[in-house]
């Protein structure tokens, strides 16, 4: 199980980073929503809308977790429920899939996989943005990357996309990249020039560095061998920064680059289907 599910949804707070994986005893995926609840009391003079600001959240997000709430001043010592975004949780009905939940709302099925702690529907779900609005439904945005991250073009081992089983899994389960076969070795180049924003071993991704390429893109590339780059480095689109390798937890055996490509939104770095922004082959 590998970095196939990768939520890296809002650990991330200063340089968007939080590693969570697929398996749904992987430590590395962040609990769902609903279990990161926070609780504020209310102080003297506060509003709903003070709160919300504080929280950088809608009003509305905080009546949907508070039930009573108006527009005037709040009483003090009121606790109220916090979520770590914008949203509105709902009773999931007996059977249905994130696919089914993302058809009667208007999202993508794998954000709700992430924000609800990469697991199966439960008798309630997250649903991130609002009620009859894409605010925060982040779209496929073409980015334009003008590398490819090999020296060659290379076969797909395993496409980005959902899957009904996969090694390890007991329920359909997303590859939030593509994995590109190449020789453990072969040289990684960056898909553009950008900031290193991480540069070592993170969980089920092995070794791996993570790009920021300005306008709320990011790329990724995970199970290397060698890092030739460090945190805060720039970098120029096509340099070498890394190889090849194995490490972490390969969803398959061969060797190749799980290769990511992000997107920032509300809710954190939201996966792209990447050969949708690399050049095509040759």
């Amino acid at each position: 199980m590998a970095p196939r599910w990768t939520p890296l949804l809002v650990l991330w707070a200063t340089v968007g980073f939080s590693l969570p994986s697929l398996a749904q005893t992987d430590p590395l995926c962040l609990p769902p929503v609903l279990e990161r609840l926070q609780t504020h009391r209310t102080q003297p003079g506060e509003t709903l809308a003070s709160v919300a600001q504080r929280y950088r959240l809608l009003p509305q997000t905080l009546m949907n977790f508070n039930q009573n709430l108006g527009p005037g001043p709040l009483a003090t010592g009121q606790q109220l429920r916090i979520p770590p975004f914008n949203g509105f949780s709902v009773t999931v009905p007996p059977g249905a899939t994130w696919q089914d939940l993302a058809a009667a709302y208007g999202t993508r099925a794998d954000l709700l996989f992430e924000v609800n702690g990469c697991v199966a529907p439960g008798r309630s779900a997250f649903i991130p943005g609002q009620r009859g609005s894409d605010l925060e439904n982040p779209l496929e945005t073409y980015m334009g990357l003008p590398f490819y991250p090999l020296p060659q073009r290379a076969t797909v081992g395993l496409p980005y996309g959902w899957y009904e089983a996969m090694p390890g899994a007991e329920q359909p389960t997303f590859h939030s990249g593509v994995d590109l076969l190449a020789p453990v070795g072969t040289t990684v180049l960056a898909a553009d020039g950008g900031v290193v924003v991480f540069a070592g071993q993170e969980g089920a991704y092995g070794n791996v560095v993570i790009l920021n390429h300005g306008q709320g893109r990011q790329t990724r590339y995970a199970h290397l061998a060698e890092i030739w780059v460090t945190a805060g480095q720039t970098v120029r689109g096509g340099e070498a920064i890394a190889t090849v390798g194995q490490t972490g937890r390969p969803d398959i055996p061969q060797p190749h680059l799980h290769f990511e490509v992000r997107q920032e939104a509300p809710i954190g770095w939201v996966a792209q289907a990447p050969l949708s922004h690399i050049p095509p082959s040759e």
